[in-house]
């Protein structure tokens, strides 16, 4: 006999808790209402797109796209081993690191657990936090970057995860390979370090290391890169973590099994192989950061230190502020990207362009500085 109270004619299904709690990731605009072409420097994209070698492989994609992928991608992952002096047995491929976050986060987070990042962390690693009902814990970054003895601060029993950008998006700032190391030795054995290096290859700051030697040696250390930016295939979704092999081999049990596609997988291997194009990009960012930040200071406003293909501008006067600078800037064809959700609400993030692009912004900025 069925004693179930019929439920109330109302009733629907609800997320678990914390669910409607997380605010949707908002990407980078990409479109202004009656501009047909506009300068899109909002999502940190490479001006110089995706090599011709990644496009061709792309392309000739398009004759297995009824194929399944294959489900280790092997033959990337031999490519990324031997380009980086890695074993390929620890090596976590997914469909940019944005899943990987997740799937880090899904293995290893319970209710109650928390994340420890800093104040203006990628939101990413916040969202599916919550998603498994973790508490998220930020260390404060009162002068833009990353403070070790901040984050070292707020690790308790229950901290599973610290997440690091180095390069950070969205200030720009870095930490040293020092500092890093520091943070890893003052950390306890049960958390995983999580270090994002999706900017790394625009790196040319002396102080900075990659943290991927630190992996190699330490059970709790995670290393991510990304195909999205100095490779300029975002559009194809596709990142992989360098990881202790306990760490992949628990992630693998629950990585969906066709997660990077046959032409994420086949752009990826040709973009590992296309040097001058990165050479190229990582030319046109060191050339142009420099002087984009010594104009638009010459304009009046702050322009945060960066290590990436980007630039965080703050806007301090009240009249001429963000929201002002951003309607003005879109009403020359100009997109770049408010970043209120991580609190700074003061201030633009824009991407390094073409000369054409850089060279229009400076115009814009320039006659926005001067009303």
């Amino acid at each position: 006999m069925n004693t179930m109270t019929p439920a109330p004619k109302t009733a629907q299904p609800a997320p678990k808790p914390g669910i409607l709690d997380i605010a949707p990731y908002v990407g980078g605009k990409s479109k202004i209402e009656g501009v047909a072409e506009p300068i899109k420097l909002s999502s940190n994209e490479n001006a110089l797109g995706a090599s011709q070698a990644a496009r061709d492989a792309y392309v000739a994609a398009a004759q297995n796209i009824f194929i399944y992928p294959e489900g280790r991608a092997s033959r990337l992952r031999e490519a990324v081993a031997s380009k980086m002096g890695l074993e390929q047995e620890r090596l976590i491929f997914g469909a940019g690191t944005d899943e990987i976050f997740a799937l880090i986060n899904q293995t290893y987070l319970e209710p109650g657990d928390n994340i420890v990042t800093g104040q203006y962390g990628f939101l990413a690693y916040r969202i599916s936090a919550k998603a498994n009902q973790a508490e998220i814990k930020l260390a404060p970054e009162p002068n833009y970057r990353v403070e070790v003895d901040e984050l070292l601060k707020l690790v308790d029993e229950r901290t599973k995860i610290v997440y690091v950008s180095n390069p950070s998006n969205p200030t720009g700032s870095w930490n040293s390979g020092e500092e890093i190391r520091r943070l890893h030795e003052g950390l306890p054995a049960h958390v995983l370090l999580v270090i994002d290096e999706a900017y790394a290859e625009y790196v040319a700051e002396p102080d900075w290391e990659t943290s991927l030697p630190l992996a190699r040696n330490a059970d709790n250390v995670v290393v991510t890169r990304t195909f999205s930016k100095i490779h300029g295939l975002a559009g194809l979704r596709i990142g992989w973590a360098y990881a202790p092999a306990s760490v992949a081999a628990a992630v693998d049990r629950i990585r969906l099994p066709f997660n990077a596609s046959v032409p994420a997988q086949e752009a990826a291997l040709a973009a590992l192989s296309a040097d001058d194009h990165v050479k190229a990009s990582k030319e046109l960012v060191l050339q142009w950061r420099p002087r984009l930040a010594q104009a638009i200071r010459g304009f009046g406003f702050e322009v945060m230190p960066s290590a990436g293909n980007f630039v965080l501008v703050r806007f301090p006067d009240p009249k001429r502020n963000a929201k002002a600078a951003d309607e003005y800037l879109q009403s020359k064809g100009l997109i770049v990207r408010p970043v209120g959700g991580y609190g700074l609400t003061d201030c633009l993030r824009i991407t390094v362009g073409t000369e054409d692009q850089n060279r229009a912004l400076l115009d814009a900025l320039s006659e926005f500085a001067a009303t």
